[in-house]
This record gives C-alpha cells, sequence and structure tokens, in this order.
C-alpha cells in the first residue's frame, strides 16, 4: 500500500446563522459534562490499581471527537474557531493504525483545555462530505481556522498531534515555574528542547520562540532558574541564555552552542532530534525522509538480529553524529522494507543487510561483507569521505540470459545439463517462476555440468523452441538436447530440486543449503 499523502484543503465556507453557533455551543456543554464524567471515571480506576486500556482510551475518544457525515460536515467545520478533520477508510490499514493515535490525542488536548475540536469522517461512506473537504486518500489530516483551511504539517504519533496542535493554536512553548511542574512534565514528554533565559523578553528569546512557531515535532520549554532547569537538564552550562536538546536514548542530552536565531536553532533540531538509531514506522516515514543529514545507513533485519546488533551500531553512530542518519527497518516488514531491498536485487533476503543512500537517494550503497561492528564503521567512514563504490543492481550471473542467436551454442550444443526458463515480461506468474530459479541457480553453484538460463520469448525465436506457455520451464539432459523434459512451475523449490536431482547427476556435488 503507498505512504499515506496529507491533503491540505483550501476551503471558503458561508458564516453560521446565530442558531447554528448555539447548537454547536450547546454541543460543547455536552462533551464538557461527559468529559467530567470520564475523570471520575478515570479515578476509580486508578483508584483500583487498573490502568486504562485503549479500547477505554477510544471509547473516551467517542465522546470528544465528532463523527461527520454529509448532515452535519459544513456546519462542524464552520461552527468551532479550529477543527482538525481526520478523513479515513475503513479498509484502509495505516487509517486504522492512526486512529488511537488521533483517539489518545483527542483525549489529551481536551485534558489541556485546547480549544481544538477533533472531528473524524468515514470518507468511503460519506463520498459527498470527503468531496467538500477535499479528501482524495486516506488517511487525510486537515485543519480549519474559522472554516478556512490551514496545511497540517505534523507527525503522526498521538504526542506529534498534541504537540502541532498546541503549537498552532497558541501555545508554542510550555513555561515551567516549579519543580513539581518539571516533574510533570518529564513524565509527559520523551524528546524536547529546553530553553533557560533569565528573563523571557529580548532578541536571543525572541529567535527561540520564533523557532518553536516555525518547528512542527519538538516541544518546546521555558524555564529562568537554573536550579530549575537542572530538574529537565542535570548537565546545564551556567551560561546567561543556554538551549539543548532531551531525548530518552543513552545519547540523552545535547547543548546548543550556536547564535540564538531562529534558522541555526531549527538547524540544530534537525541534526539531533532523532535518536542514535531510528526505527522507522509508517508514522514517522515521512520524518526520516525529510531530515537534513547528508547520509543515511539503513539496516534491516528481524528483530532478534537487530536486537543483537544495536550496542556496536550505536557506537559507530554516536562516532558519526550528525554526519550519518542511522535507520532500522524490520526487514519483515514488507510496506517498509522491500522498496529499499528491491533497489538492490535483494527483496527475498532474510539476513541482515546494511545499505546507504546519499541525499535524495540518488546514489546507494551496500555493505557486501558480514555486519560487523568493525565493518560497518568501515563502511560509513568511507561513505562519509566519498570513497565508497556506487552499487548498481545486476541480474544475478549464475542464470545466463540467452538469445535467439546463441540458443544453438548455449543451449543445444552445450554439453551440460541445461535448465531453460522461457518467459515473456507481460506474463503475471513470470516473475515468480524467474525468483525460484535464481534460488535454484544458488543452491547448484557447486555443480560443473548444470547450468540455468533464461530466454525472453516475447523478443526471441528459435525454430528448436516452440512454446505457447509462460513461463515454462525446460530441462535439457547433456545426453539428449532434442526432447527437452518439461518441469513444473508450480511446484514448491523442493519439489523441482528433486525432479533436478533424479534427471541429472549433480545431487552429490551439491552443498546443502535450505530451500
Amino acid at each position: 500500500m503507498p505512504k499515506p499523502t496529507l491533503y491540505f484543503s483550501l476551503t471558503l465556507l458561508l458564516l453560521l446563522s446565530f442558531n447554528l453557533l448555539t447548537q454547536c455551543s450547546e454541543l460543547d456543554d455536552e462533551f464538557d459534562e461527559l468529559l467530567a464524567l470520564d475523570r471520575e471515571l478515570e479515578r476509580e480506576t486508578e483508584a483500583n490499581g487498573v490502568k486504562s486500556s485503549e479500547a477505554e482510551v477510544l471509547t473516551k475518544a467517542q465522546r470528544i471527537v465528532h463523527e461527520l457525515n454529509n448532515d452535519n460536515t459544513e456546519r462542524i467545520v464552520n461552527g468551532y474557531d479550529l477543527v482538525l478533520v481526520l478523513g479515513y477508510a475503513p479498509w484502509c490499514s495505516t487509517s486504522a493504525e492512526l486512529m488511537p493515535h488521533f483517539a489518545e490525542a483527542a483525549n489529551s488536548l481536551k485534558e489541556l483545555g485546547s480549544s481544538l475540536v477533533l472531528a473524524k469522517l468515514d470518507a468511503d461512506r460519506y463520498p459527498k462530505s470527503a468531496s467538500f473537504l477535499g479528501i482524495k486518500g486516506f488517511p487525510t489530516l486537515l485543519l480549519f481556522v474559522n472554516g478556512t483551511s490551514r496545511p497540517y504539517s505534523g507527525g503522526f504519533t498521538s504526542d506529534d498531534i498534541v504537540i502541532w496542535a498546541r503549537k498552532r493554536t497558541g501555545t508554542p512553548v510550555i513555561r515551567i515555574g516549579t519543580e513539581k511542574a518539571a516533574e510533570e512534565f518529564l513524565k509527559k514528554h520523551h524528546t524536547f528542547l529546553i530553553g533557560r533565559f533569565d528573563k523571557f523578553e529580548g532578541p536571543e528569546y525572541d529567535e527561540f520562540v520564533s523557532a518553536a512557531k516555525s518547528d512542527n515535532e519538538t516541544q518546546f520549554v521555558e524555564v529562568s532558574k537554573v536550579e530549575l532547569a537542572r530538574v529537565l537538564y542535570p548537565d546545564i552550562k551556567p551560561t546567561d541564555n543556554f538551549l539543548g536538546i532531551v531525548k530518552s536514548e543513552p545519547e540523552r542530552y545535547t547543548a546548543y552552542d550556536g547564535a540564538f536565531t531562529s534558522d541555526k536553532i531549527i538547524e540544530f533540531l534537525g541534526y539531533n532530534k532523532f535518536p542514535l538509531v531510528t526505527k522507522m514506522t509508517e508514522m514517522n516515514s515521512v520524518r526520516v525522509y525529510s531530515s537534513p543529514i547528508k547520509h543515511q545507513v539503513f539496516v534491516f533485519a528481524n528483530i532478534d538480529d537487530f536486537k543483537n546488533l544495536l550496542d556496536p551500531l550505536q557506537e559507530v553512530a554516536r562516532t558519526f553524529k550528525s554526519k550519518i542518519m542511522f535507520v532500522y527497518v524490520d526487514i519483515n516488514d514488507e510496506n517498509l522494507a522491500k522498496p529499499f531491498l528491491t533497489m538492490f536485487g535483494l527483496e527475498d533476503s532474510t539476513n541482515t543487510v546494511v545499505a546507504a543512500f546519499d541525499k535524495g537517494m540518488t546514489s546507494k550503497f551496500l555493505l557486501e561483507s558480514k555486519p560487523t561492528r568493525s565493518n560497518i564503521e568501515e563502511f560509513c567512514n568511507n561513505l562519509v569521505q566519498g570513497s565508497l563504490s556506487t552499487y548498481f543492481k545486476s541480474q544475478p550471473a549464475s542464470v545466463k540470459v540467452v538469445v535467439g542467436k546463441t540458443f544453438d551454442d548455449e543451449i543445444l550444443n552445450s554439453e551440460k545439463d541445461v535448465i531453460l526458463e522461457v518467459f515473456t515480461p507481460w506474463c503475471f506468474n513470470c516473475e515468480d517462476t524467474s525468483k525460484q530459479v535464481e534460488k535454484l541457480a544458488k543452491h547448484y553453484k557447486g555443480s560443473s555440468n548444470l547450468v540455468f538460463s533464461r530466454i525472453d520469448a516475447s523478443v526471441n525465436e528459435h525454430s528448436k523452441l516452440q512454446v505457447n506457455d509462460f513461463p515454462t520451464l525446460l530441462l535439457y539432459k547433456a545426453n539428449d538436447k532434442t526432447t527437452p523434459i518439461k518441469l513444473p512451475t508450480k511446484a514448491s523449490l523442493k519439489e523441482l530440486a528433486a525432479s533436478i536431482n533424479k534427471h541429472t547427476k549433480v545431487k552429490n556435488e551439491v552443498a546443502k543449503d535450505e530451500l
């Protein structure tokens, strides 16, 4: 499924009548009463030692989030100053992944007293309303300010939505004045930028606030007392004004030592807001792609292999901090891993793959040795120095390409057993068969008397090759080239190998491996 695209609608709507505004006000009162009931229930639940489940979060959000339809969409979008709309489709897996985050954000914003109203629309069920709002894909987030759309440019976790919403509705920076407030802030925020100023005024402070408004993803917090700042940033430097980023990982604290200008602060965030190794998900993929760091190293591995590799990988990442962004992708996640692995011809790989890209992914590089710490470090060092050779995908050499003019030499006159794959580009099942042939060629690479070949029947002809069904697998035995044996194309790899072993003498020459 393609990655989600956010469409930002520009909608000019008529002002509501006094009656409609009154109805919306009454709805607000009703939601406040329901929220009070939720708080009471939550206190009772916590008193009994039971933690709210995701189902309870969603149930609570159902009372807060407006459910849009063809009858109420225009009234709600026009009836509130600020409305954040989620357009979704029940069958969309990315919508399903985003929905709990949207619900949790709705609960948090209501608790914080935000004036932002959240609403959702089943765009598949209500296409008329979807068209009115400008929803063209799923999921879609749109922000309406007094009925006019503004771009939504935040992230897609609940924290991301809350941070972006607060910044866009008048609270770009959270001010902390007590130790208790600082401790409560630490419980809720894992990544943030702290600014300490003697007074919340002046050119440097104005640049800090300007950066907070420009940034879409990181929570900014400000304090004045040094002892209070140390609750949030223990290693704070004793300077007049101080900036530092805090993250929940081994590389927890990073101080800012640049000029107090909005552009430089934003640049500092871009290079330092990610962890040493970022796990890519559908929700954060856009942030990863937009990183300003020039080089990116991707590690594709299953969860267990990655756990064993994480510590040495973090040590390497620390060495190349701000120079290389390190990204982990679960190799079993086809939506995320396969598009990258296909670029290297490794889409069927189950072993750990380490690859790299430059900014814009115009050049790609592959670590072709074992992914040890020393090999990864050397690979990264050569990447930064620009001495790595660009990787170009190539068809496996173990499968020879035959054309009409070489058919006699490569097939009929060969003294070896030859397995020929006959395919066409428009054949629906040929790709799967081609992958099987490549795996078989790799399995039998130790054989000196068996050759794997393929021919594109759409552009190549030969009088001795009369094939009408595609794909077709033919075994030309060394001692009989006139009557090739037709092998099954719908068989498993083990079944094909058994057929090959039955008709040839290669069984004892092949190294044992798993097909």
